[in-house]
């Protein structure tokens, strides 16, 4: 068995005892008040052994109800390949730290220039950083990068189909940042061309950031939007699901000046909010305007190809007023699951996996308009592996009962609107089951 932590020994602690210059561990809290220290043992429970402690923890897991994922909303089931956690629980990767001294740490930086890569392939861009904490606040440092590019514009348009949570998070950077962000309104599930029109013919806009596919699950048709942008001298930003641009037209195919979004898709497993990854994909030109860093590739004085890092915009490496790292951890565990999962699946398995997504999605909105008690809220708009469905019945009710019959049916959206997705993990089993339970209703 492998044990990454073990504890230090009495004789260890009491070399580091003499070699710091004090007699005791109670001598290094002497400058602790008496009345601030803890004058009872700790309420902690017998010490067990081994066996004891893991059927504990097994008991405690088996009040967990497991669930039949159909719900997603920037979030998905996806399956992880084995080797994902075999490798990144090795104790090189699981402690590794920000790469500052890259004489040291050509390991971490080699796997982030490789996710580097990868995301701009993915994207279509020809930059990537190093990276997010997550989508949301990506798609916020990319709108403070339009602000910052644009000089003396604060204005940011920003698509109603955009997933909500996302937006709120660029409302809160844009308050504390003195940036006005108005919104576009939607028709018919999609983002209005004709109100994108006016309010960038309006003037003052430093960028426009829309969604694909949006949080309907609907694939927007964003043909000539990054030309209308450049021409009004704006930023065309996209947020995207990573694993669909596997599939679908990259930003870059769309003329997108910037590309973020959460690479969560990208086998990250459903943990009850994180960690999770926020990419951020950019033109070159927006290169010195990027957060986080850049690891580049070049030689040494013998020849031999090394990583360095290329780009830092961190206050500690340069004027603070000149900064843009506003997130300053690179994420590099995470960084290093995208990597190895897109390495392991290949281009082919992740347009495999999209499309055995896509099938289910398709065959399952059938099977439930054809119950009669659903439709298709928006049934003229294209989707990949999400759509929204409205319901003829007590959706609360309904919510309740699948989750009794152990299936998580959806993300709600309204008061009678669910927002189902379907991945590889489902089965078509599972879909009869949902489609069961639908009739019933």
């Amino acid at each position: 068995m492998s044990h990454h932590y073990f504890p230090h020994t009495p004789e260890d602690i009491a070399v580091m005892l003499e070699r710091i210059g004090v007699s005791s561990l109670d001598d290094l809290y002497s400058d602790v008040p008496e009345s601030l220290r803890l004058k009872q043992p700790y309420n902690l429970p017998a010490p067990q052994s081994e066996k004891e402690i893991r059927d504990f923890f097994d008991t405690l897991g088996d009040h967990n109800q497991r669930l039949k994922c159909f719900a997603g909303a920037g979030y998905y089931n996806r399956y992880a390949p084995a080797v994902i956690g075999s490798l990144i629980s090795r104790s090189e990767f699981l402690t590794a730290y920000t790469p500052y001294q890259p004489e040291i740490s050509q390991g971490t930086l080699q796997y982030i220039f490789e996710y580097q890569t990868i995301m701009s392939r993915l994207t279509g861009l020809e930059i990537s950083n190093a990276s997010m904490y997550d989508g949301a606040t990506a798609t916020a440092e990319a709108m403070m990068m339009a602000v910052a590019h644009a000089r003396r514009r604060n204005r940011v348009l920003v698509s109603a189909t955009l997933n909500p949570a996302v937006r709120e998070v660029i409302d809160t950077y844009a308050t504390y940042h003195g940036i006005t962000v108005d919104t576009i309104a939607e028709a018919d599930g999609v983002t209005s061309r004709e109100d994108f029109e006016s309010k960038l013919a309006a003037g003052d806009v430093a960028g426009v950031i829309v969604a694909a596919p949006n949080y309907y699950g609907i694939v927007e048709d964003y043909t000539g939007w990054a030309d209308a942008c450049h021409a009004a001298k704006s930023l065309f930003i996209m947020n995207c699901v990573a694993i669909d641009l596997a599939t679908i037209k990259t930003p870059g195919e769309w003329g997108a000046d910037i590309a973020v979004g959460d690479a969560q898709s990208l086998g990250m497993p459903l943990s009850y909010g994180g960690p999770y990854l926020g990419y951020l994909c950019a033109t070159k030109a927006l290169m010195r305007k990027m957060p986080g860093r850049i690891v580049g590739a070049t030689t040494d004085d013998r020849g031999n190809r090394v990583f360095v890092l290329t780009l830092q915009a961190r206050e500690q490496h340069i004027r603070r007023e000149k900064a843009t790292s506003n997130i300053c951890s690179n994420q590099g565990l995470m960084a290093l699951y995208a990597t190895i999962y897109t390495s392991v699946m290949g281009t082919a398995g992740l347009q495999e996996v999209n499309s055995l997504s896509s099938t289910l999605a398709h065959v399952l909105a059938e099977q439930l308009a054809a119950t009669g008690k659903m439709h298709l809220t928006y049934p003229d708009r294209p989707f990949l592996n999400e759509f929204v469905m409205t319901v003829d019945f007590d959706l609360d009710s309904f919510m309740e009962q699948a989750t009794d019959a152990g299936i998580l049916p959806g993300v709600r959206i309204g008061r009678d609107c669910l927002l189902i997705a379907a991945t590889e993990m489902l089965s078509d089993a599972d879909l009869m089951a949902y489609v069961q339970l639908v009739k019933l209703q």
